[in-house]
């Protein structure tokens, strides 16, 4: 009796996921939809791409989209698990598909940032070149975030952000030093 009592609850919290969803496409297409913020988080999504496409280094091309499909995946899982526990919320939404989601974050600056920074200077030392990213990614970016009301941490620390970034920013190095690719025959 307990699994068809838990299908009916979930039935019904699907249901009203569906009319939450349904409120967020009206709150986007009645009070964002064209305001310079619903703009600026649209440019947040093209612009970084654009910008990458031109400037980066054409023959590592490969791997820098193999780590920022990583890092669009991670940076998901964690913002999931981070609003199911109600830890921080995006109250704009850009694009009522995902309207828990702040998706330019996700799709663009997260994992273009990470390429960026990959990229450049990579002789750096990667400890320091980590930190750098993280502290502007973490203290800069969030709190711009924040203060533009893209982002609500709630009670959540910065320096907590600084340390996913830094996650973040490792594991995009790491799969761009995989030696292990070869031809599929």
């Amino acid at each position: 009796m307990g699994f068809e009592k838990g299908l009916d609850q979930s039935e019904q919290a699907y249901e009203q996921y569906s009319r939450i969803s349904s409120y967020f496409a009206n709150i986007v297409k009645d009070e964002f939809l064209f305001t310079w913020q619903w703009w600026l988080g649209l440019a947040l999504f093209i612009v970084p791409w654009l910008i990458w496409f031109k400037y980066r280094k054409k023959d590592s091309t490969g791997r820098l989209l193999l780590a920022g499909l990583l890092i669009i995946i991670l940076s998901l899982t964690i913002d999931l698990a981070a609003l199911s526990l109600g830890l921080w919320t995006y109250p704009m939404t850009i694009i009522p598909l995902a309207p828990f989601l702040f998706l330019p974050y996700h799709f663009s600056l997260a994992p273009v940032g990470v390429m960026a920074a990959l990229q450049i200077k990579p002789q750096m030392n990667t400890l320091l070149k980590g930190i750098i990213f993280s502290a502007m990614g973490a203290f800069g970016g969030m709190n711009l975030f924040n203060a533009l009301d893209f982002y609500n941490p709630k009670s959540w620390s910065t320096l907590y952000d600084f340390f996913i970034f830094l996650t973040l920013y490792y594991c995009g190095y790491w799969i761009t030093r995989i030696e292990d690719f070869q031809e599929l025959k």
